[in-house]
């Protein structure tokens, strides 16, 4: 199952063209991204999948701004994107260096807000939201190290959705915790992203849950990557972790993506 998406509707969001990086090694140019685009509709959870080393934390740092593309173009909302766009956040894998451990959680969430025109009290009442809607309110005094690794994840999620963004991107954000953490903040995402209405671009290595979480993914080959192919997930929601994960549209869906992903884009050969 193939999604075909229109370029240039007003529904998307996010608009990748033609995305093409390079960057030197020892004096020779190697390819990295190779023409990718792909575009993102409002509203819609996409997961990204691909080889290991196929540039996939590349294309998420062009698309945040951190990594100008050698040529392409990035837009958001219809803006080039050219530094890091205000109505952009980002959750990464290594949670533990993206928080402050001087700070307690409820500073670490509020600590971006800083930079939005926000009163005192709307900016209670966001980080007040956001730990209720990770459920770590009673946590809120808490320093990061004296929390677990999966709640230290949570504190990363509730200061994104705290700052409000039009899009979230992230990075791997489960691939350092255990297997029941993991699906705990899977499902987790999945009621934020409802309940805040909100377009995320998912990186990961894991098949299963690139089908479990998106709407659509988008299928990369080995480096230098180019878009595969784009895969509908036409499962119905809410989704379960066991109710799922059994349904036979599930299971061809994850074997679907899992051999372009074995095969880097190619055709499987007997």
């Amino acid at each position: 199952m193939t999604a075909t998406v229109e370029r240039g509707s007003a529904e998307e969001l996010l608009q990748v063209n033609a995305l093409h990086h390079e960057y030197e090694v020892h004096g020779k140019q190697q390819v990295a991204i190779d023409s990718q685009t792909f575009s993102v509709r409002r509203g819609e959870f996409v997961s990204i999948v691909g080889p290991s080393g196929c540039g996939k934390t590349t294309l998420l740092r062009a698309i945040c701004g951190l990594t100008p593309p050698t040529s392409g173009a990035v837009r958001i909302g219809g803006e080039l994107v050219t530094s890091v766009p205000k109505n952009l956040a980002m959750v990464f894998q290594d949670y533990s260096r993206s928080l402050y451990p001087w700070k307690r959680v409820r500073d670490n969430i509020e600590f971006p807000l800083q930079h939005k025109k926000l009163d005192a009290a709307d900016r209670r009442q966001r980080v007040d939201e956001s730990l209720s809607a990770v459920g770590l309110d009673s946590f809120a005094s808490h320093y990061p190290w004296q929390l677990s690794g999966g709640m230290q994840q949570r504190v990363a999620i509730a200061r994104a959705l705290a700052y409000r963004p039009e899009i979230l991107l992230m990075d791997e954000p489960y691939a350092s915790v255990d297997a029941q953490t993991r699906s705990d903040l899977e499902d987790l995402l999945l009621s934020v992203q409802a309940r805040f209405h909100m377009t995320v671009v998912f990186v990961t290595h894991d098949i299963d849950e690139s089908v479990y979480l998106a709407d659509r993914v988008v299928v990369l080959s080995k480096s230098p990557s180019r878009v595969v192919q784009e895969i509908v997930v036409d499962l119905p929601r809410p989704r379960d972790q066991i109710t799922t994960k059994e349904l036979p549209a599930f299971v061809h869906l994850r074997g679907e993506v899992a051999r372009l992903v074995r095969h880097g884009g190619h055709p499987a050969v007997d």
